[in-house]
């Protein structure tokens, strides 16, 4: 495929990325399961066209990763604690993937500014879940995915302090969604799980969109530098 047809390809696939997402966010808006049931899984398949057409190496870690966020989203949809419990323990999976993937593709060697940059984002998340009511059995799976969120936000946020380029302005993004998404969720599911105002789930959702988007786009920036570097070399 030559470089004008893939930018095109990828262009339109996008394009249709955010569309898939603005009717997932007023599906969710509205409750409507049958919708959100077709589109919900729709957006990590779609992001993988978009990467599967933009990228040049195509890792099998970005595929895994998105496959899991599928699966989570199916989980998701409906509101029981079995599902919610499943749900949590696939996400934990990708949280795991997720932080490997970013040691990899930075090339992490020294973890001291990561560990200082995860202290602020780990007191955050732990006091609200210190001050929330959580059913027995997702306490653990709780407290591994708020150290996973913080190691992400870590990670993002000491390596845009430590070196501003584009790649690092994309990955700083996906971190403030991520977290973001991680505080909607974890108050809707459990801090306001008796009342909580339907207007959640489609901000969720919203930065859950962008929050991926943001995520692919500092792969590809990374995928890039890294070849461009290795050009130069």
């Amino acid at each position: 495929m030559n470089s004008d047809v893939r930018s095109k390809a990828v262009y339109w696939t996008t394009v249709i990325y955010f569309f898939i997402g603005i009717v997932e966010v007023i599906a969710e808006l509205f409750a409507y399961k049958p919708l959100i049931y077709v589109f919900k899984p729709l957006l990590p398949f779609t992001l993988m066209a978009i990467y599967f057409l933009a990228s040049e190496r195509r890792s099998w870690l970005y595929f895994v990763i998105m496959t899991l966020s599928l699966l989570t989203n199916l989980l998701f949809i409906p509101s029981t604690i079995t599902t919610l419990n499943y749900g949590l323990e696939v996400f934990l999976i990708h949280r795991v993937f997720i932080i490997i993937y970013l040691i990899l593709l930075l090339k992490i060697r020294d973890f001291i500014p990561t560990i200082i940059a995860t202290i602020p984002f780990l007191i955050v998340f732990f006091y609200l879940f210190m001050v929330t009511e959580v059913p027995e059995s997702s306490f653990l799976l709780l407290i591994m995915q708020n150290l996973m969120i913080s190691i992400f936000c870590g990670i993002a946020f000491s390596h845009y302090i430590m070196n501003d380029s584009k790649r690092n302005s994309w990955l700083l993004l996906s971190g403030i969604l991520f977290g973001s998404l991680q505080f909607i969720v974890f108050v809707e599911k459990f801090y306001l799980s008796e009342y909580s105002p339907i207007i959640f789930r489609p901000i969720a959702m919203g930065l859950n969109v962008f929050a991926f988007y943001t995520f692919y786009e500092f792969v590809i920036s990374t995928e890039k530098s890294d070849d461009n570097a290795s050009s130069v070399n």
